[in-house]
């Protein structure tokens, strides 16, 4: 049995692709590990390359799942972007790296909120790989 937060995880990650996936987001890979560094989600919308960082939080905590995103979590969600973008020859497409924030109370989904763009409006400036 997985502990509790990694079934939380995984619970908030079903959501995010359902989310994603009823938004229109084609979801390309899921929790891919590339060497030390780990992908959520990543999606196609349109020709957009999507990154997709989950945070997930139950009822209780202290943090946001938003607060999750800190600076070093940047660097490194920016690095596995350039890694996959490599090992797949995509450097020509456009992409983009976005949060969902999940929220669970009582063990059911209580919020979940996507934000697109999450480095462009979470850390200064604008995040293009190249």
């Amino acid at each position: 049995m997985p502990a509790r937060h990694l079934d939380l995880g995984r619970q908030g990650e079903e959501a995010a692709a359902k989310l994603l996936a009823d938004k229109g987001l084609r979801i390309l890979e899921r929790n891919l590990r590339l060497g030390r560094l780990e992908l959520d989600l990543v999606c196609e919308e349109g020709d957009t390359i999507v990154f997709v960082e989950v945070k997930t939080r139950a009822e209780g905590s202290l943090a946001t799942p938003a607060d999750g995103l800190t600076r070093q979590k940047c660097s490194r969600l920016q690095r596995a972007a350039q890694l996959y973008l490599s090992q797949h020859e995509l450097w020509h497409r456009p992409c983009r790296l976005d949060l969902v924030a999940v929220l669970f109370r009582a063990g059911t989904l209580h919020n979940i909120q996507h934000t697109p763009d999450a480095f462009t409006a979470e850390t200064t400036g604008t995040w293009q790989p190249w």
